[in-house]
């Protein structure tokens, strides 16, 4: 769909073609059929342009022809200058809207709290942000190539972009870093996605940061560069082509299940407050959320995989639950000390 200054544009361009074809045939009737192409069409385009160059068809006393020049005269003055103005409010209008577009959504992103960044629109970013998006959690997306924010804007156009250097303090900062409750370093280099969570630790020490790393030498250098977990696409990769040799109906039952955009199940996790240590699982009355099914619980470096009823709560235990997104939030509000 174009925008009314796009259309304005493009019938503005078509008017202005019909005159200077108009002029050009009719010129070379009016000089009697002997003049070139050439000389017609510069007969009519010093004419449409006010140049003031000298008549190459004489019109001394040819009536017929300088009425012909006067409309041709005033009609294309007319729509030459309508065509140049819709191109400057073309380019304004372009520069407007982005300039625009990049203050709201800097303000919504320095607005924004509990979100997670992006940093980095690449292929890995790409299904990053489908999944946060999918799940409906909050997210910036950053990235320093005007392209990739351009292509992600086609694909979401409800989430929020800053473009920047994301090992930049600055440009952290603008995606509400200091609010945020987690980063990805997913650039593709290593070394930047190294600076990327030193930086990030920096601004906000509580931020939990995922990064991509290539090679498995460096992620050593990304743990101390303050890191908390790393993630190597080649690895989870041959992790995946071996469960799909040996365990194919779980990858498909798993596939099937991130795919499906009706039910759109996710296995999620939430911890448990304070106010429900000491008492049984029973006291959550989980039973009565049918969108949800418990599915292990974490207990420090253990786990306990379906519990049962009488399971008594622990201090910093976590519920592992496979649910919805819908499911995850009504979760959450009863989860709440």
């Amino acid at each position: 769909m174009f925008s009314g200054t796009y259309r304005k544009f493009i019938w503005a361009g078509a008017i202005l073609l019909a005159i200077i074809l108009i002029g050009t045939v009719g010129y070379w009737f009016i000089g009697g059929r002997q003049y070139s192409f050439v000389d017609t069409l510069y007969m009519t385009i010093i004419t449409i342009s006010t140049i003031g160059f000298g008549e190459i068809i004489d019109l001394s006393g040819n009536v017929a022809g300088r009425i012909f020049t006067i409309f041709i005269a005033i009609s294309g003055v007319g729509v030459l200058l309508y065509f140049i103005t819709n191109i400057t409010a073309l380019v304004v209008e372009g520069k407007l809207t982005e300039s625009f577009r990049r203050r709201r959504m800097e303000k919504t992103a320095g607005n924004s709290r509990d979100h997670y960044i992006v940093c980095g629109l690449g292929s890995l970013g790409f299904y990053i942000v489908n999944e946060l998006h999918a799940t409906k959690r909050p997210l910036v997306i950053v990235d320093a190539d005007k392209k990739n924010i351009e292509r992600g804007l086609e694909l979401f156009r409800d989430e929020v972009f800053i473009e920047g250097d994301a090992t930049d303090s600055d440009t952290l900062l603008k995606a509400g870093i200091e609010k945020a409750r987690g980063l990805f370093a997913v650039t593709g280099d290593d070394n930047q996605n190294l600076v990327v969570s030193l930086t990030a630790k920096q601004l906000n020490p509580n931020l939990r940061v995922v990064a991509q790393c290539n090679e498995i030498k460096n992620s050593q250098k990304m743990r101390k560069a303050g890191a908390d977990a790393i993630v190597s696409p080649n690895s989870i990769g041959g992790l995946r082509m071996a469960s799909e040799m040996v365990r194919p109906t779980v990858v498909s039952f798993l596939d099937t299940m991130l795919r499906d955009r009706e039910k759109n199940l996710r296995v999620e996790e939430l911890p448990v407050p304070g106010s429900f240590i000491g008492k049984s699982l029973s006291a959550l009355n989980l039973k009565r959320h049918t969108n949800a099914l418990l599915l292990a619980i974490k207990t420090g470096e253990d786990w306990v995989y379906n519990p049962s009823e009488n399971y008594v709560i622990a201090p910093e235990n976590t519920l592992v639950f496979m649910t919805t997104p819908e499911g995850r939030e009504e979760l959450a509000g009863l989860l709440k000390e």
